[in-house]
């Protein structure tokens, strides 16, 4: 896979998902594009509220997706704000994430810290390892999750799992992987080393890995860069918007 054509999937679904066109998340200027919310098919399978909110930027032009009441309330404070990085900062923002795909002009295939054993672990495997407990970011815990696992690679020391990293199949051609490493066997570079294995699976099966983490997460952040990722789109999930009376600011 291109990197060209790993960008045009994760674009086109974030449209999908935003209800906003390609070129709307493509904008070079710092602009705003207001969309309502829908539940297109094919979106990715994240909850909804009657007071949804999402604000996405590739770099430039930033797409707010939510509910009609909720751009009646945030359109003329962010229109009149002009502002990038202020716009996240509003206090009604909240949920910032930051997204990667992998660089494919310098991923590679990382050593694997000595000491553990590692295993690969296929779809129809991945439910026997529901009854370790700790591993709420690799897997789901529950075979009937609408995204649900499709590839695990796991560390075991001494016969036990202490580290997974995993993916869910959120839509048709991208799997998230999420990762945990018990905190007793942290520090031996177990972590960008599965997610690095797992994003190498998941590429020679053809589908795209993406990686997300809290903005405040840095320790995961250096975890991506490790393990070959680039940020590639920032994303706000939630607001807060209990005084629904909120005035734009003058």
């Amino acid at each position: 896979m291109k990197k060209h054509e790993m960008l045009n999937i994760v674009q086109s679904q974030l449209a999908l998902d935003l209800n906003c066109t390609v070129d709307d998340l493509n904008g070079e200027k710092d602009s705003f594009v207001f969309v309502e919310t829908k539940d297109n098919p094919g979106r990715r399978p994240f909850p909804r509220n009657e007071q949804h909110f999402e604000m996405v930027t590739m770099g430039r032009a930033i797409v707010v997706s939510a509910t009609p009441k909720i751009i009646d309330i945030v359109k003329p404070i962010l229109e009149n704000e002009k502002n990038r990085d202020n716009a996240f900062g509003m206090p009604f923002v909240c949920g910032h994430g930051i997204y990667y795909l992998p660089d494919l002009s310098r991923i590679k295939p990382l050593p694997p810290p000595v000491g553990f054993d590692y295993e690969v672990v296929e779809k129809d495997k991945i439910a026997e390892l529901y009854q370790h407990d700790g591993f709420t970011n690799a897997i789901q815990y529950d075979i009937n999750h609408p995204r649900s696992d499709e590839l695990v690679v796991l560390a075991k020391s001494g016969g036990a799992v202490v580290g997974i990293a995993g993916c869910s199949n959120d839509c048709p051609m991208m799997w998230q992987v999420g990762m945990d490493v018990l905190p007793e066997f942290r520090n031996h570079g177990l972590a960008a080393y599965l997610v690095n294995r797992l994003t190498h699976e998941i590429l020679e099966r053809g589908f795209v890995p993406y990686y997300g983490t809290a903005s405040s997460n840095i320790v995961s952040q250096k975890v991506a860069h490790r393990a070959g990722y680039e940020p590639t789109w920032m994303c706000v999930w939630k607001g807060r918007f209990e005084n629904l009376e909120l005035k734009p600011t003058s």
